[in-house]
C-alpha cells in the first residue's frame, strides 16, 4: 500500500463549517500528519492553514486531489487538475459523476470513486484516537 503521508494532498471543498465533510476531512488529515492544502475559491485561513482559492494558487503540485464538492464542481476540477499535470483524484461519495468519472479516465487519470478516502485508510478522528479498519 501507498504511503501516502509522503505525498502532497489538496482537499478540494474545505469548509469553516464544522458540520460538513470538507471540515472534518481536512481538520483530520492536518491531525493524521499528512502534507495536506485546502482549496475554497473564498480562500482564507483555516486551523493556520492558508486556504487557497484554486489548484493552480499552491506553490507545490499536489500528488492527489481529494474532491468534496458537487458533482458539477468536480467535473472542473479534472480539467483544472489536468492542465496542471495531477495524475490522481480522489472522489468522495458524492462528489463523483458519470461525466466526472469519465473525463478523468479520458486524462487517463488514477481514480478513486465510490469509497471514503478517511474509512479507507483510518484516518477518522474519534474520541478515542484514530479511526482504523485495519487491524
Amino acid at each position: 500500500m501507498k504511503d501516502f503521508k509522503k505525498q502532497r494532498f489538496a482537499v478540494v471543498g474545505v469548509s469553516e463549517n464544522p458540520d460538513k465533510f470538507g471540515h472534518k476531512i481536512f481538520r483530520d488529515l492536518l491531525k493524521a500528519g499528512y502534507n495536506v492544502y485546502g482549496v475554497n475559491p473564498k480562500g482564507g485561513e483555516l486551523f493556520d492553514q492558508k486556504i487557497y482559492p484554486t489548484l493552480k494558487d499552491i506553490s507545490a503540485k499536489p500528488d492527489l486531489v481529494i474532491t468534496i464538492v458537487l458533482p458539477a464542481v468536480t467535473e472542473k476540477i479534472i480539467d483544472e487538475a489536468e492542465a496542471l499535470g495531477i495524475k490522481t483524484i480522489w472522489m468522495q461519495p458524492g462528489s463523483e459523476s458519470e461525466a466526472a468519472v469519465k473525463k478523468a479516465k479520458n486524462y487517463k487519470m488514477n481514480i478513486v470513486n465510490g469509497a471514503c478516502f478517511m474509512v479507507t485508510h483510518g484516518v477518522w478522528l474519534t474520541e478515542k484516537g484514530f479511526y482504523t479498519t485495519r487491524k
